[in-house]
């Protein structure tokens, strides 16, 4: 590792917006520990990053939801990978779009198991150090669905309504630590998250960005990359970005 480069830890680093913000980060000079429970796109991109623009990345294959596995990825790093300056919460997902009564128990547990607790385990896990440091930065990905609820967005608006939550509180906890607390809320963006909300299927996935123009996992990215690299007197607390034929969850302007 190159001393004096701050250390990035993003979940969900495998696709998306996750592996967008690697990429970006790694071309602007972090060092990353990038994570997702799918290893072999993980040492993929680990691979591409190495060949791009030379940087070792730590792959770190983990589930969010599970706490103990959370608590031992964060002993396990190396002494010279332990010192986390950025903590990216990207791992989220979108399971089912169904009204309550109709909800699918399951899909609901996963999205809270995911959306809110995986965030808190990696948080609780890192906060600790960047205090004793008197610095540092976590960056949750929320979303429009965390400012509005829209028909059976349920319980996907409820947890991502909790993010936005915990990201103003997370800024009240630790006022005077020196650390920044960035609540990222993006609009649509045509990733592998309607694919993993319709479970596969492909001609359902498309539906939500049919004739607009979405947003792509780069822009995300980038807005990230604006809020870190703010001087240490500024914080992003909080960051809507949609694409411009977007105003909020219900207002989408479509060519067809």
């Amino acid at each position: 590792m190159n001393k004096g480069k701050e250390t990035v830890w993003i979940t969900g680093a495998s696709a998306g917006i996750g592996m967008e913000t690697a990429l970006l980060l790694a071309e602007t000079g972090y060092q990353l520990i990038l994570s997702s429970r799918r290893k072999k796109q993980l040492e993929d991109l680990s691979e591409k990053i190495l060949r791009r623009y030379g940087t070792s990345v730590q792959v770190v294959p983990l589930d969010v939801t599970e706490r103990k596995e959370v608590e031992k990825a964060v002993r396990g790093l190396p002494e010279d990978w332990a010192q986390v300056d950025i903590l990216i919460n990207n791992a989220g997902l979108a399971a089912g779009l169904d009204h309550l009564q109709e909800g699918d128990i399951n899909d609901w547990e996963r999205m809270i198991d995911t959306n809110i607790k995986g965030l808190l385990y990696m948080t609780r896990s890192l906060l600790p150090g960047m205090a004793e440091r008197g610095r540092g930065h976590v960056v949750n990905l929320g979303s429009i669905a965390g400012k509005e609820v829209y028909e059976r967005g349920n319980v996907y608006c409820a947890t991502k309504h909790a993010v936005d939550a915990l990201s103003r509180a997370m800024r009240i906890d630790l006022l005077g630590r020196g650390i920044r607390v960035t609540n990222i809320a993006p609009g649509l963006v045509e990733t592998e998250f309607s694919l993993v909300r319709f479970k596969g299927d492909t001609r359902k996935a498309k539906d939500p960005y049919r004739g607009m123009t979405p947003l792509g996992g780069r822009d995300v990215a980038e807005a990230i990359l604006f809020a870190i690299t703010r001087p240490p007197h500024v914080c992003i607390n909080d960051l809507v970005i949609t694409p411009t034929a977007q105003a909020n969850s219900f207002y989408v302007k479509r060519n067809s």
